[in-house]
């Protein structure tokens, strides 16, 4: 119940953020595409990230599907969340990710440990999470995760 509540909160949330917050410009690029793209590069990661869970790309939102290809963080609710403080941890700062972070913790107690490892990851990492990833996306996972600790 309280999974779906919090799935909830995104979708009404969501639109507006694209809307008014998200200020880059969307990457005009299909899943079909991705799925097009050279092995180990990050764009058949997303491709095979969209594939794999039934999604497809959300205008503006594509660097957050991104974040869950090179972190390996799965789609749950608690994942999202968790996602979020890592993020954090790498020195994102955001209205956004600090309501994620907010709610999260609120309604996620019992995953307060899980919610500060993946800070103590994100911390590790090098910062990342500002990258212009539509330019990247012939590069190799591999390559992205091995330059910034990832």
């Amino acid at each position: 119940m309280r999974d779906q509540f919090i799935e909830k909160l995104y979708e009404y949330s969501k639109i507006p953020y694209q809307k008014y917050f998200k200020k880059n410009k969307p990457w005009n690029i299909d899943k079909t595409q991705l799925l097009n793209y050279p092995d180990g590069s990050l764009g058949l990661g997303l491709g095979n990230f969209l594939h794999r869970n039934h999604f497809d790309i959300q205008e503006k939102l594509e660097d957050h599907d991104i974040i869950h290809v090179l972190t390996d963080t799965g789609v749950s609710v608690a994942d999202e969340i968790g996602m979020q403080y890592y993020l954090f941890g790498n020195g994102k700062r955001s209205l956004y990710l600090f309501m994620v972070i907010l709610s999260g913790t609120l309604f996620y107690p019992q995953q307060i440990n899980y919610f500060v490892q993946q800070y103590k990851r994100g911390k590790y990492a090098l910062p990342f999470h500002y990258l212009d990833f539509s330019k990247m996306l012939f590069t190799s996972i591999q390559s992205i995760q091995k330059t910034f600790n990832i």
